[in-house]
């Protein structure tokens, strides 16, 4: 059994939002970032530098949507990293640094991709969620590392393609749940690029 399946299982057993992702294997990691839509990529702003993520509407419409909305309301700035787990993924989205909050609006339907057309690589962004499918609210992730193994089973949203190295620099948690201890890295603002000045 691979690290990231025991590390699944233990946040779901623990009721917690475990993240997972996945991207359509044509996305490689590369060095420069490719020709982007502004209003389908977004800029985050880490204490290590900005990070590029492509929006992937044509995977999950309904999320993308979701992220572009909480980050022109200002949702994601100054947002904990709250659980991140050496050699699997760096979440956050939650104000509450906890990892039980969330925006005020609804949960979201899943917007699964089968694992043919997607998959977990390093870079790819995604929604946490409980082990209900519909429970994806402003929580998301980034993968530091392939999990094959996890494939198909939550919302792939986006791609890292720029800035991978200060994702990297993330704060690392502690434990199986990997929780980040006090003061965890923090998101400095986040940008929809066509909004950026």
């Amino acid at each position: 059994m691979t690290v990231p399946t025991l590390l699944r299982r233990s946040l779901l057993g623990a009721g917690l939002a475990a993240p997972i992702l996945a991207v359509r294997p044509v996305f490689a990691q590369t060095q420069t970032a490719p020709q982007t839509d502004p209003e389908n990529t977004l800029f985050l702003e880490l204490k290590d530098g900005r990070v590029t993520i492509q929006l992937l509407p044509e995977l999950a419409p309904r999320h993308v949507e979701r992220i572009k909305l909480l980050t022109r309301r200002g949702f994601y700035d100054n947002t904990p990293f709250h659980r991140v787990i050496e050699g699997f993924m760096a979440q956050g989205g939650d104000p509450t640094g906890t990892g039980t909050g969330g925006s005020d609006l609804p949960n979201l339907p899943a917007e699964f991709t089968p694992p043919g057309r997607a998959r977990f690589l390093r870079g790819t962004c995604g929604m946490a969620r409980t082990s209900a499918p519909n429970t994806a609210n402003s929580q998301f992730f980034i993968m530091f590392a392939p999990a094959p193994n996890l494939d198909g089973q939550y919302t792939i949203w986006g791609r890292v393609v720029a800035g991978m190295e200060a994702v990297d620099k993330i704060k690392r948690g502690q434990g199986p749940s990997g929780m980040v201890p006090q003061p965890p890295d923090r998101i400095r603002a986040m940008r929809v690029a066509a909004d950026a000045r």
